[in-house]
C-alpha cells in the first residue's frame, strides 16, 4: 500500500470517525430531547385528563345533587315513603329528568335497592342494585368510575350518588356521564399526539372497546399485549409501537389505568406521541452526515494527492536511489529540494553513497592485494614440492660427474627421467592456474533446470551402483512447470557435477543423494542433499574458500567453482549441515540474472596489468563426466582434467564437502 493510499485511508477513517461520533451524539441528544418533550407532553395530558376527570366528576355530583334537591324528586320520595305507594307511576321519570340535566345515565332506586326508573335501560324496572344501599354516606364518596349496564351493552360511566331520606325510607339518585369519545374530544392535544381509551368491560380483550376522539381505533388489536399487562398489573407505564415497517409510523404511548371504587380496572387511557418528527430529524442528521462525509472524502482525496505529492515523491526518489545502490550503482545521488526531515534524509543518503564509494575503493584495493598474496602463497606452495626433487637430481648429476664419471651415463638416464617427470608436474600446476584464470563468463540462454539435473544424474548412474562400491540411491523431486531461466547450461552442469562428486566423497559407505527443484518469488531453487558424515560449523564457514581442503587429495577448488558459477548467474549458494546426519546445499538462481558481481570483479582485478580474472577466487573449469564413466572407483574424465598425473588418486573437485 502506497503512502498516498495510506494517507487517504487515514484521513477517511478520521473523517468517518469524527462525523460518525458527532452524528451519533447529535442523534442521541435529539432523541433524548424528543423523548423528554414527549414525556412532558404526555404528563401534561395525563394531568389535563385528571383535571378534566375531576372537574366533570364534580359537575356530575352537582347535577345529581340538583336532581335530589328538586321539588319533583322530593315529592317522589315523600310519595314512595307512604305505605302501599304505586312506584309504577314513576317508571319513565328518569328519561325526562336526565335530559333536562344533561346526564347520560340516571336511575331512581328505592330504599330496598330496587330500580324505580332507568334512563339507560328502562326495562330494568324492579332490578335490585344492592350496592347502593351498602354505602351510608354517599356525599363523602363524590364521583367515581363504574361499569354501567345499558340496553346497548355495558358502558363506562363517571357516576355520582345522592340520597333523599323521608322518615325511615331512602330514595337514591344514581346519575352520570358516559366516558368515551366525547370525553376524549374535550381534551386539548398538541400536534402529533392523540388520546385512546380502552374500556375494560369484557372478560377478554375486545378491540371494539378501543376508542379515540373519532370513534373506534383501527388496529387496536396491536395493543392487546400492553392492555393485558395493565390488566395483570395496573400501573402507569410507557411503551413504543411500530405500526408498519416505516420508522415514521412508530408511536410512544403513556398508559394510565382507570380504576373504580374498589380499585378494579375499568379502563386504560393511552396518550400516544408520534415519532415522525424525531425520525425525520434523525434522517436529516444522517443525510447531512453522509453529505459531510462525501465532501470530506472528496477533499480528503485532494489532500492525500497533494500530501503524497509533497511527501511521497521525495521518498520515491530515495527508494529508487536505494534500489540502484542495491544493484551495484554505488555512485547514485538523490536530488531532493527543500528542507525538513526528507531533505535531511536525502543529504544523509548522498553522504552514505559517497562514503560507500570511498570505502569500496579502499576495500577493493585491500582485498585485491590480499587475493594476490594468497595466490602467490598457494603457487609457491605448489611449486615448492616439484622443485626440491629437481634440485636433488641436478646435485646428484654434478656429484656423479665429479666423483663417478664411469657411472654418469646410468645416473644421467635416471635423472633425466625424474627431471622430465617433475617438469611435467610443474606444467600441470601451471596449467591448473592458467585454467583457473580462464574461467569463462556465462553465455546466457533459455535453460530448463530440471533437464540439467536429469542429465547430470544420468551421467553418474553407473558410478552410483559401481561394482565393489557401496551403492548410492538418487532421489529426484523436480517441480513440474518449473520456469525456464536464463543461464549457461554448460556451467550449471559443471557446478552440479562438482556438488554430486562432493556428495559421493562424503558417503564412502553409500547413502541417499536427493535433488529437489522448486520456484518462488521470481527465482528457482535447487537443493542437493546427502546422508554423509556432515560438517562442523567451522568447516561450513570456510567451505567456499579457494584451495581450502581437509582431504588427502584434491586442489580445494571444487566448491569455489560452484560458488563462482552461481555468483556469475546472479544467484547465491548456502549450506546446511549436521554432523552424522548429512549436508544440504541450497542454490537460488534468478529467472533472469541482473547486475551482479561488480565488487567481486573489482577485487579480482590484478594490481597492475595482470588479467582481471586471474584472481577470481571461484573459477576453475571442470569438464563434464562422460556417459561411459568407469564403473570402478577411480578418476572420471572430469577428474583427469582438474588433477594432473602427479595426483592420480584425486577425486578432483570434491574438496569442500563432508571431506573438506
Amino acid at each position: 500500500m502506497t503512502f498516498r493510499t495510506k494517507l487517504f485511508w487515514v484521513f477517511t477513517m478520521a473523517l468517518l470517525l469524527s462525523v460518525g461520533v458527532i452524528a451519533a451524539g447529535v442523534t442521541i441528544v435529539a432523541r433524548r430531547a424528543f423523548d423528554e418533550s414527549s414525556r412532558q407532553h404526555s404528563e401534561a395530558l395525563v394531568a389535563q385528563f385528571k383535571d378534566e376527570f375531576q372537574r366533570r366528576g364534580q359537575d356530575v355530583v352537582h347535577r345529581v345533587q340538583g336532581i335530589a334537591d328538586a321539588e319533583g324528586t322530593v315529592r317522589m320520595a315523600i310519595d314512595l315513603s307512604r305505605a302501599k305507594s304505586d312506584v309504577s307511576v314513576y317508571v319513565n321519570d328518569a328519561r325526562g329528568v336526565s335530559q333536562s340535566h344533561q346526564l347520560d345515565f340516571l336511575d331512581f332506586v328505592a330504599t330496598d335497592g330496587a330500580i324505580i326508573s332507568s334512563n339507560e335501560w328502562p326495562a330494568r324496572f324492579g332490578y335490585k342494585m344492592d350496592w347502593l344501599t351498602q354505602q351510608p354516606n354517599w356525599a363523602a364518596v363524590g364521583s367515581f368510575l363504574t361499569r354501567v349496564e345499558t340496553q346497548d351493552g355495558p358502558a363506562l360511566g363517571l357516576m355520582a350518588v345522592s340520597r333523599v331520606r323521608v322518615g325511615d325510607r331512602d330514595l337514591y339518585i344514581l346519575g352520570g356521564e358516559r366516558l368515551g369519545k366525547d370525553f376524549l374530544s374535550s381534551l386539548a392535544l398538541p400536534e402529533g399526539m392523540r388520546a385512546l381509551l380502552y374500556m375494560d368491560l369484557q372478560p377478554n380483550f375486545d378491540a371494539t372497546d378501543f376508542v379515540d376522539a373519532g370513534g373506534l381505533v383501527s388496529d387496536g388489536d396491536r395493543l392487546a399485549a400492553f392492555i393485558e399487562q395493565e390488566r395483570q398489573s395496573p400501573e402507569e407505564r410507557t411503551f413504543r409501537v411500530s405500526w408498519n415497517a416505516n420508522p415514521e409510523s412508530a408511536e410512544a404511548f403513556h398508559a394510565l389505568p382507570l380504576q373504580g371504587r374498589d380499585k378494579e380496572l375499568l379502563g386504560v387511557l393511552l396518550i400516544g406521541s408520534s415519532q415522525r418528527d424525531v425520525v425525520t430529524l434523525e434522517r436529516r442528521i444522517r443525510d447531512l452526515a453522509l453529505a459531510v462525509v462525501a465532501m470530506g472524502l472528496f477533499f480528503g482525496l485532494l489532500l492525500s494527492w497533494w500530501g503524497a505529492a509533497r511527501v511521497t515523491r521525495p521518498v520515491q526518489k530515495l527508494v529508487q536511489g536505494a534500489r540502484e545502490v542495491s544493484e551495484g550503482n554505488w555512485g547514485t545521488r538523490v536530488s531532493v529540494r527543500g528542507g525538513g526531515d526528507i531533505g535531511r534524509l536525502a543529504a544523509a543518503f548522498n553522504r552514505m553513497t559517497t562514503q560507500l564509494t570511498e570505502q569500496r575503493e579502499q576495500l577493493v584495493q585491500a582485498e585485491r592485494v590480499a587475493a594476490w598474496r594468497e595466490l602467490a602463497r598457494r603457487l609457491a606452495h605448489e611449486l615448492k614440492n616439484p622443485l626440491f626433487p629437481l634440485q636433488t637430481t641436478v646435485e646428484n648429476l654434478q656429484r656423479a660427474k665429479q666423483h663417478n664419471p664411469d657411472q654418469f651415463e646410468e645416473v644421467f638416464r635416471e635423472s633425466t627421467g625424474i627431471l622430465l617427470s617433475e617438469i611435467e608436474n610443474l606444467k600441470g600446476i601451471v596449467g591448473r592456474f592458467s585454467d583457473f584464470a580462464r574461467m569463462p563468463q556465462p553465455e546466457l540462454g533459455p535453460v530448463s533446470l530440471n533437464d540439467v539435473v536429469r542429465g547430470v544424474v544420468k551421467l553418474f548412474e553407473a558410478q552410483f551402483g559401481a561394482v565393489g562400491r557401496p551403492p548410492i540411491t538418487s532421489e529426484l523431486h523436480l517441480e513440474e512447470n518449473l520456469p525456464v531461466i536464463q543461464a549457461d547450461a554448460a556451467l550449471l552442469r559443471r557446478a552440479l557435477e562438482n556438488l554430486i562428486l562432493n556428495a559421493m566423497d562424503a558417503m564412502p559407505a553409500g547413502g541417499v543423494l536427493m535433488l529437489r527443484t522448486s520456484h518462488a518469488d521470481g527465482g528457482v531453487d535447487l537443493e542437493i542433499s546427502d546422508t554423509g558424515s556432515g560438517l562442523t560449523p567451522e568447516e561450513c564457514e570456510r567451505l567456499f574458500t579457494p584451495y581450502y581442503t581437509t582431504k588427502h587429495h584434491g586442489t580445494g577448488l571444487g566448491l569455489a567453482i560452484v560458488q563462482s558459477v552461481v555468483s556469475d548467474h546472479g544467484g547465491r549458494i548456502t549450506v546446511e549441515s549436521e554432523t552424522g546426519v548429512g549436508t544440504s546445499f541450497h542454490i537460488r538462481l534468478p529467472i533472469k540474472p541482473g547486475a551482479h558481481g561488480a565488487v567481486v570483479a573489482a577485487i579480482a582485478a590484478p594490481p597492475s596489468s595482470a588479467p582481471t580474472t586471474a584472481a577470481h577466487p571461484a573459477e576453475t573449469p571442470v569438464d563434464e563426466p562422460t556417459a561411459d564413466a568407469t564403473a570402478a572407483p577411480g578418476p572420471s574424465p572430469a577428474e583427469a582434467q582438474v588433477h594432473p598425473a602427479a595426483e592420480p588418486a584425486a577425486n578432483p573437485e570434491a574438496t569442500s564437502g563432508e571431506g573438506s
